[in-house]
């Protein structure tokens, strides 16, 4: 695996935090690595993007590459009509991280928002550009209420496409979860047909880099260059008992 597709399965979910974890895990495991972020918007000119972060959280190492630019916090293909700059193609996008590959191990290309987000005219997606890649996607969801649907729609959109889903990360996992949560977490595998490859913290954005590259890999799984087991955090986290209460209860 060369070059690894990161979606979401909606806006503010973690995304960047997951690709910064990513990146620092290999990095500790002794490979180069570069993260393609191929639309930023809601950034001004000046101001630092997701790529930068993943630099900053995974350290120096890594390259960061970013193509296109809008200011306003919209979809790509949106953010650019309205800016009245050009909208970026999958080809464009495929190309990039084609290049980046020749010299680095790991390619992590972040899209912008859920995996059917529009990058320009045509409705070009996240998704074309994965297929000219040959590449897989991960998908990181939120843990709460409506990730079982939305990370499944997204995991059917992939099988449609006929695209390989590599899994799915949990973007923000709480300290601690509700109810809702800890059953998501036990459900997901199932409702998506998608394993599940890791945890990352809430919040743990916000750790001094140090930190965030020492304790990233127990946030992955083998297979993103970490040591955290999906069967070890499940039954750290087994949904409560059902239980029903008697009329004398009420």
């Amino acid at each position: 695996m060369s070059v690894l597709m990161v979606s979401g399965t909606g806006t503010e979910i973690g995304k960047t935090v997951v690709t910064s974890a990513i990146a620092a895990a290999a990095v500790a495991a002794g490979r180069s690595v570069a993260v393609l972020k191929p639309a930023q918007t809601g950034v001004g000119p000046q101001e630092p993007g997701d790529a930068a972060e993943a630099v900053r959280l995974a350290g120096p190492s890594v390259t960061a590459v970013e193509l296109a630019r809008y200011p306003e916090p919209l979809a790509p293909d949106t953010a650019a009509r309205r800016s009245g700059l050009p909208t970026l193609s999958p080809a464009q996008i495929a190309d990039a991280a084609e290049r980046l590959s020749l010299d680095h191990d790991l390619v992590l290309v972040e899209g912008a928002g859920g995996l059917l987000v529009r990058f320009d005219e045509a409705g070009n997606t996240l998704a074309d550009a994965a297929r000219l890649l040959g590449a897989p996607t991960l998908l990181v969801a939120q843990p709460g209420l409506g990730t079982l649907s939305s990370t499944t729609l997204a995991a059917e959109a992939l099988r449609v496409r006929e695209l390989t889903g590599l899994g799915v990360v949990v973007g923000s996992w709480p300290q601690s979860p509700d109810l809702a949560e800890r059953c998501n977490l036990a459900d997901l595998t199932r409702s998506s047909g998608l394993p599940l490859l890791g945890a990352v913290p809430e919040g743990s954005g916000g750790l001094a880099p140090d930190r965030f590259r020492a304790a990233a890999p127990t946030w992955l799984a083998p297979s993103l260059s970490g040591t955290w087991s999906a069967e070890s955090f499940l039954t750290a986290w087994p949904p409560p008992p059902f239980t029903t209460r008697s009329p004398a209860d009420v």
